[in-house]
């Protein structure tokens, strides 16, 4: 019988002990975000007030039964805190999909746009604000096709991928170039032949990202989606750590990566596609966080998923807040603050020394 090593179990206790405390960390950080981030805005409102309102809404307290209707509980109730919610939501759905990506492609640049993705939404929006496509679906059309041509690129890219064999991460980088390219072409053909200058500037604002159409309808969609899928990554740790060996380890060890590699791609893209409807384009988010909680603790996805996830929800919540206070009487589009934010600290890590894809020197 094989003797465990006093040292190594040490260790092991320790590593466990350090990923519990910084998860039990980043829920307390979580939970005061979503609090604090509800008291933010052009609105002058004061804390109480706003707590006022949620503790009606949430328990029916009958002495606070002045806080259940009027401007105050509109502003609080219908507007600040479903944003919020989606803030989390989003941020958690990008981050998540960044590492599920990077696993699936062994690429460190991955994030849940580098597939192609981001453009078949781009394209989906394009044609649905230019050329009225989708239209019978309802007010949130546009949101509908872009999720729409989410979907349907990624199962493009997964069938050229598997032309000519089996799908390798190799395959699936260059399917997902050439079809975003092809996407991006149609897109711009779109534009031009259309010529109309507000509607440019619809999309040219929708490709920026805002959560600003935060609303309750959205928030009952999006968090059970992203919330699940999530939970089925985290329990997918084994596959994901596996993917990191490489196809022809993995199969030397039993298991062939083939069709988790292509579940894991449509359910990534569902939470990128629902992502993308409620709050438009927002890159970086699951390109940097990964990176930094590999950083801090390893590539073991047991450990990655959870983190990254809470980490995304927390980054998302307060980017959006200054996005709502850095301008008075505006808002400025999340996805570029996001950019602001990302290229210098993706910058930093690509000239860093001491950082490699499992953040080790």
């Amino acid at each position: 019988m094989k003797k465990t090593d006093p040292s190594q179990h040490q260790s092991n206790i320790l590593h466990t002990s350090v990923f519990i405390l910084a998860l039990l960390v980043l829920l307390a950080v979580l939970v005061f975000s979503v609090l604090a981030a509800v008291t933010f805005g052009n609105a002058d409102l004061s804390v109480r007030d706003v707590y006022s309102v949620i503790a009606y809404e949430l328990f029916h307290i009958e002495s606070l039964a002045a806080y259940k209707e009027g401007a105050v509980h509109d502003v609080v109730w219908l507007i600040r805190l479903p944003r919020v919610l989606l803030a989390l939501g989003v941020g958690m759905g990008l981050s998540v999909c960044g590492v599920v990506m990077q696993a699936i492609v062994r690429n460190p640049l991955a994030d849940p746009y580098i597939l192609g993705v981001s453009s078949g939404a781009t394209l989906g929006a394009t044609l649905s604000i230019m050329l009225g496509v989708g239209s019978f679906l309802g007010g949130n059309f546009v949101g509908i096709m872009a999720f729409a041509g989410a979907i349907v690129t990624s199962f493009a890219v997964m069938y050229i991928a598997n032309l000519g064999g089996r799908a390798t991460s190799g395959k699936l980088i260059l399917a997902g170039t050439a079809v975003s390219s092809v996407c991006s072409a149609f897109s711009s053909f779109v534009l031009y032949i259309t010529n109309d200058n507000s509607a440019t500037s619809q999309v040219t604002f929708w490709t920026m990202g805002s959560l600003a159409g935060a609303d309750w309808s959205r928030v009952r969609v999006i968090l059970p989606v992203i919330l699940l899928c999530s939970l089925f990554f985290w329990s997918q740790f084994r596959n994901l750590n596996l993917m990191l060996l490489g196809d022809e380890v993995s199969i030397t060890l039993g298991a062939d990566l083939h069709r988790a590699r292509k579940l894991y791609l449509m359910i990534s893209s569902l939470m990128v596609g629902f992502a993308v409807y409620t709050a438009g384009m927002i890159g970086f988010v699951g390109l940097i966080i990964p990176h930094v909680i590999r950083i801090l603790f390893g590539t073991d996805h047991r450990r990655l998923v959870p983190l990254a996830a809470l980490l995304g929800s927390v980054f998302l919540i307060w980017c959006d807040v200054a996005c709502r206070v850095i301008l008075e009487n505006a808002e400025l589009p999340i996805g570029i603050l996001v950019s602001i934010i990302g290229a210098p600290c993706f910058i930093y890590l690509l000239v860093s020394r001491s950082y490699g894809f499992g953040g080790g020197k």
